[in-house]
This record gives C-alpha cells, structure tokens and sequence, in this order.
C-alpha cells in the first residue's frame, strides 16, 4: 500500500521483501488479509504460484516485521480458509480437524505457518478459517445472482457437497471478536453454525429471489470450463463448524441461511437485539 495525502497507510511491497516498520509501532492489532483472489480464471501453474506466494510471502514478511518491533501488536488475526480441510464429505469437523490433501489445503496451511514468526515473538497469532462470505456486492453470491436472478441457477454436479458459508456482517464482527478476549488463538472457523448442502443453498437463493432454478451444471462440465478450481471451489465439501467462536461466546446476526439472504437481498433488518 503507497500512501495517498494524509492517510495512515503504511508502505509494502511483499514481492520485493520491503515493509515499512516504523508506523507498525505500538499498534494493539493488525489484521492481514491479503492474497491473490482464487477466481476467476483457470488456475495454470502460474496462477497457483500466485495464490500461494501471495499469501506466504506476504504473511512471512509482516510477521517478521512485527516481530521484530520494540512495541509489537498483542494480536495478529490472519486469513486463512476452510479451504484448509479440503473435500470431506458429510464429515463434521471443527479447528482441531487435520488438513487435507488438496492445492488449497497446502496453501492454507503454508500460510498459517506463515504466521510463526510472531508466534515466536509472543504475539498472540489467530488463522481466520474464513468459509464462503455471502455478500450481494462481491464474492460467490454476487457471482450466482446474475443467473439466479433471470431464472438459470441450479446447482454445481450432485449438489451433496457442503458449503460452510457466513455472512458478511458476521466476518466483520468475528473479527473483532477475536481481536480483544486474550484466550482466542490459534486456528478459528469463521462460518454460519449451519453449513448447508449445494443443492438445499440452490433451493433457498431461489425462493428468495422469487425465481425457479431447474438448472444443472454437471461436474464434468464444471471441470472440462473450469479445471482443477471447480473440483475445489464448487464440487468439494467441507463441512464445518465455528467450534471456538461459539465456545468463546460469540452471537451470530445470521445462523440460519434463509433469513441472511432476505436481508441481504430484500433488504430486511436482522433480528432484534442481534
């Protein structure tokens, strides 16, 4: 980030191995969430060494440099995916569930590793396991709307496979969440408490929108367009749940699928005292 007339940015260039330290001290927290954006686009073997780069190089650098301030932050909340766990099936799995085997679940693992410079330095490190953002002005919802909308949405292969998803306003406020009780670390899901199966999301974005969606786009189809992304993004399943957060006593604004998405597309006001 080059800083513009008078704003508090600071300048880095994580290619090039540069971060300005001097405006990192005495900060109470820093949260990092940058990276190479997954879609859209086939993923070459170029575009993989982005992904990944993106995250590791970038991560490394800022917790070394954090490390190594007089004054660190006591917190560093850094991204990290449900991308981690790869594709299980129905299986239940919360933060201590081990990684999988995918592109993506290395990626998400390099990158908390990535992390352990400040660990080491004591500065409490959280991964933000952040699943599916459901937001009408970006992300994958604001990718389906265009065909869901115009009566040619449907759901991806067999429609079984899971999504762990989570609002918008819910991420914001995870976040800081996790920022200021001492005890969070570690790794975090940050997803609804009620992950749902691809065809059940295809059925209520639907009725939400007032719209039918008889559509089906085939796995191979998904694969022969997309390649090895839509076996990770669309077709896999990761069913998970926000064990830490809701141990931690943190409140959803949107658990449930349905109401979130008329509030986001219809405008309704989440529940009361939320």
């Amino acid at each position: 980030v080059s800083p513009g007339p008078g704003e508090p940015a600071v300048f880095w260039d994580p290619a090039a191995g540069v971060i300005d330290r001097a405006p990192l001290e005495g900060l109470d927290a820093v949260v990092h969430l940058a990276g190479e954006p997954l879609a859209p686009g086939r993923w070459s073997r170029r575009k993989k060494n982005l992904i990944l780069a993106s995250r590791t190089a970038g991560t490394t650098l800022l917790a070394q440099a954090l490390a190594g301030l007089d004054s660190p932050p006591g917190v560093l909340a850094s991204a990290s995916a449900t991308g981690y766990y790869g594709d299980r099936g129905d299986c239940l799995l919360n933060e201590d569930s081990p990684a999988g085997s995918s592109f993506l679940s290395g990626v998400c693992s390099q990158w908390e590793e990535a992390t352990s410079a400040a660990a080491a330095a004591g500065i409490r490190v959280v991964s933000l396991r952040i699943g599916m953002v459901l937001s009408p002005s970006g992300g994958a919802l604001a990718a389906m709307l265009p065909a869901f909308r115009v009566g040619l949405g449907g759901r991806f292969g067999h429609g079984e496979q899971y999504m762990s998803w989570i609002g918008i306003g819910d991420v914001l406020r995870a976040v800081a969440h996790c920022l200021y009780p001492g005890e969070i670390s570690g790794p975090v899901n940050l997803v609804s408490p009620h992950p749902v199966q691809n065809r059940e999301f295809t059925r209520v974005l639907a009725r939400v929108l007032g719209r039918p969606a008889f559509f089906h786009l085939p796995s191979f189809l998904l694969k022969a367009v997309l390649g090895p992304m839509a076996g990770e993004l669309l077709l896999s399943s990761t069913r998970v749940e926000p064990a830490r957060l809701l141990a931690s006593g943190f409140s959803f604004i949107h658990p449930e699928l349905e109401p979130a998405l008329e509030c986001f597309l219809r405008r309704k006001d989440p529940p009361s005292g939320a």
